[in-house]
């Protein structure tokens, strides 16, 4: 019970609400814990008994409606009302500063509450925004790392790419070398002792000017294994047939 109701007390505020109007026992519980700001809610086992024997006292009566005790307060009650009205301004004076105590401390409550979870939202906005700058910090340091692996590949794979070539132009510079020297045997072989000087002339200039083009035609292009070894052929081919040819 409510430090408010004192001995005595209580009995004499269901006097003033049965006063007020008729009523059931819910209604009176209903009543004072409105009265109380839903703080102070008097339980059936205190407000029931107290009715029965305040109905015993022959203060107040009831009926039966709808199947509820409906309690009225008697002549007699009403009297005992009056005698102790002034006990009862003094009792309502309590209530009411009871109940702008609770309303103070229940205002306060809410505001500490407030505070509270101003400064939770305010520590968690704090922490989201630290948190997606750390995540900004370590996007772009992985987009970073990623750019310089990707250009460590690259020049990777523009120094292998350069081997390749490098490795195809020493290859190629090496069958040229073999060629311009079959070329020469042929040349000596076919035409020692059975032309003129200006034949020989003609011939080698012709030569030249093949293995000119040939070279032109090849530049900047990627040789391979297979085009180096189709080339080959196809100068011992013709080779042959020119060797032939000169007989």
């Amino acid at each position: 019970m409510s430090p408010v109701f004192g001995h005595g007390r209580l009995r004499l505020y269901l006097l003033k609400l049965l006063e007020e109007s008729p009523r059931h026992g819910y209604e009176v519980i209903r009543l004072l814990q409105d009265r109380f700001l839903g703080v102070y809610s008097p339980s059936p086992g205190t407000i029931y008994p107290r009715l029965a024997r305040l109905e015993e006292e022959g203060l107040v009566t009831h009926e039966v409606v709808d199947g509820k005790k409906v309690f009225t307060l008697t002549d007699q009650g009403r009297e005992e009302l009056n005698a102790r009205l002034d006990e009862l301004a003094d009792l309502e004076q309590e209530i009411s500063d009871s109940v702008r105590d609770i309303a103070r401390e229940v205002k306060e409550d809410v505001r500490d509450t407030v505070k509270s979870l101003r400064e939770e939202l305010t520590q968690m906005a704090r922490d989201v925004r630290q948190n997606a700058r750390q995540e900004h910090r370590e996007a772009q340091r992985e987009a970073r790392q990623e750019h310089r692996d990707a250009r460590q590949a690259q020049r990777e794979a523009w120094r292998e790419q350069k081997a390749e070539w490098q490795r195809h132009k020493r290859e190629w510079q090496r069958q040229t070398h073999e060629w311009t020297h079959e070329w020469k045997r042929i040349w000596a072989e076919s035409f020692t002792g059975h032309g003129s000087r200006d034949s020989d002339a003609r011939l080698g200039q012709m030569l030249a000017e093949f293995v000119e083009e040939l070279r032109g035609d090849v530049a900047g292009k990627q040789v391979t294994e297979e085009t180096l070894a189709t080339a080959q052929d196809a100068l011992y081919d013709a080779a042959r047939r020119i060797r032939d040819a000169l007989r």
